[in-house]
């Protein structure tokens, strides 16, 4: 099965692709046998159903935001590329990476990239802030109906309170980034088997 995956995939693109990941070829073609398989359509773009299908989204509480994320504004189909650029935040960062040349560009799965990654799933709208009620929708999806509207408010607004330092009402990526600068965003948004 690698072998075809492998052969599908030309070599020139995979060299691509691990410049802009930062994944090795082996994770590049293993990765590409599993985009294949998902492909149920065989066109070489997955749909939005190909990516429910995939059982740890679909019990994922926030598996529609994530699934959301690989798609760009507008579009119902990715390539292979594409998923790979969205896989890529995910991506561990290597202690070797962590020194990298400072004039290359930033790669996707640095911190500020995770970061804004995360902060891409709360903003609902995408206006660049995190409002009261985008906030709501996000730990509504996320504890169900654990939690009363009344306790989920609160933990919002308190939230919005904690986190917005120029008086807004909203969360700025600026305002996200600092709240969880204590944070490990390496350890909390790797996936271990990317390693």
């Amino acid at each position: 099965m690698g072998s075809r995956a492998s052969t599908l995939l030309r070599e020139e693109e995979i060299e691509e692709i691990k410049k802009e990941t930062g994944f090795s070829h082996s994770q590049i073609t293993r990765l590409y046998s599993r985009f294949t398989s998902l492909d149920k359509g065989e066109n070489g773009t997955l749909s939005r159903e190909d990516f429910q299908r995939i059982p740890e989204l679909a019990i994922n509480p926030l598996g529609d935001r994530i699934i959301n994320a690989f798609f760009p504004e507008g579009e119902d189909q990715v390539n292979f590329r594409g998923f790979m650029r969205t896989l890529a935040h995910f991506r561990p960062i290597e202690d070797n990476e962590k020194n990298k040349n400072p004039t290359a560009s930033e790669p996707l799965n640095s911190r500020s990239n995770k970061l804004l990654f995360a902060f891409r799933l709360y903003d609902l709208d995408r206006d660049d802030k995190i409002s009261r009620d985008e906030l709501l929708q996000v730990l509504r999806m996320m504890v169900g109906v654990n939690i009363s509207d009344e306790q989920l408010g609160s933990i919002a607004d308190r939230t919005i309170q904690e986190a917005d330092t120029n008086g807004d009402s909203c969360i700025s990526f600026q305002e996200f980034i600092k709240v969880l600068e204590k944070v490990d965003v390496e350890q909390k948004m790797s996936i271990r088997f990317l390693h």
